[in-house]
């Protein structure tokens, strides 16, 4: 059985995006996977979030999570900074990281331009901590994106270069976890945009009530309607095609591919009528559960403190090994 990892940052709610992709597919990984999913609330600290709002939102990111199916018994669950041993990882890891490499990660660059007066420290060895979550569980798959690819290749680097300064094959080499072309479902914006993002302003969250459906819906982007028979769709009409043929049943899909390859005019509102009560049907036992986990303060105790404890074992023997190897001992 493989290893696979992955973190969450703990900023926003999930939305549709999320749900059909990373989410979809972590519930995939979790019953045929040796699956470790945290809140990555340390790497929030770069941007020095609201000491009041961060326990708000881990909760918050907890209980949507749980809420869509991630499964406590099947993966580890557990909270970055409740896992002391990944915090003397990342310290010892430092110490084979090079300020060269740090600071041509791309993911620095850019920050570090639009934040010129915010250039610190955990900003610079990001992709060391990011290297420290992996390793410290020996992952042998991280799904990642585009932007953290390269994170990925700097956590093979650190992993090579520690076996080779120590003569050892302890760490091994992550790979990206590479999704089934249908395991890709890419949910666009509201906007017309091609991907649904919080920071684009163009998103259905998991959370939102029916009526903010029924209005993000409603003012979806359109166009004047097809011009003629079987014509192509403008990106925006395919964008609700596409977020349709993911919730809705295929005969729902064939009704109004039907009526626009007929090049029938007037039925968007239907489009929208029809899109805005499926989108509910789906998110709101989400909403409910949701609303109730993040009210269940015992339970989410009892999760948080079942995923440390499978974490700080398998984390300990980590540390204890790179201790080791790297000649500290102990005098007890």
């Amino acid at each position: 059985m493989k290893t696979v990892l992955s973190g969450i940052r703990p900023t926003g709610n999930l939305h549709l995006g999320n749900y059909f992709g990373a989410m979809v597919n972590f519930l995939k990984m979790q019953e045929i996977h040796r699956c470790f999913f945290f809140i990555a609330d340390w790497h929030s600290l770069t941007t020095h979030p609201d000491p009041k709002m961060l326990h708000v939102n881990v909760t918050g990111v907890l209980s949507e999570y749980l809420a869509c199916g991630l499964d406590p018994q099947k993966a580890t669950l557990y909270v970055q900074s409740e896992v002391p041993e990944i915090a003397e990882l990342y310290l010892l890891l430092n110490m084979h990281a090079y300020l060269g490499e740090l600071e041509k990660t791309v993911s620095f660059k850019e920050k570090a331009r639009q934040n010129p007066q915010n250039i610190n420290a955990g900003l610079l060895t990001y992709p060391v901590l990011m290297a420290t979550d992996i390793l410290i569980h020996n992952a042998d798959f991280v799904p990642v994106g585009k932007d953290q690819e390269q994170h990925l290749e700097m956590t093979r680097n650190f992993a090579a270069r520690f076996n080779y300064k120590y003569g050892v094959e302890y760490f091994k080499m992550p790979t990206a976890y590479i999704y089934g072309e249908k395991d890709l479902i890419k949910i666009p914006g509201l906007d017309g945009s091609r991907k649904m993002g919080k920071s684009d302003g163009n998103c259905i969250y998991l959370i939102d009530e029916p009526k903010i459906v029924e209005k993000k819906i409603k003012s979806a982007l359109t166009d004047n309607g097809p011009t003629g028979e079987n014509t192509p769709k403008p990106e925006c009409i395919e964008n609700l095609f596409t977020i349709l043929r993911a919730v809705s049943e295929p005969e729902v899909v064939k009704h109004y591919e039907t009526l626009w390859d007929s090049g029938e005019q007037r039925w968007y509102g239907s489009l929208k009528k029809q899109l805005a009560e499926d989108v509910i049907k789906l998110t709101t036992p989400i909403r409910e559960r949701i609303n109730n986990i993040k009210n269940d303060t015992k339970y989410l105790a009892e999760i948080v403190e079942s995923g440390t404890v499978k974490a700080r074992t398998n984390a300990s023997k980590t540390l204890k090994d790179v201790r080791e190897i790297m000649g500290f001992k102990s005098f007890s």
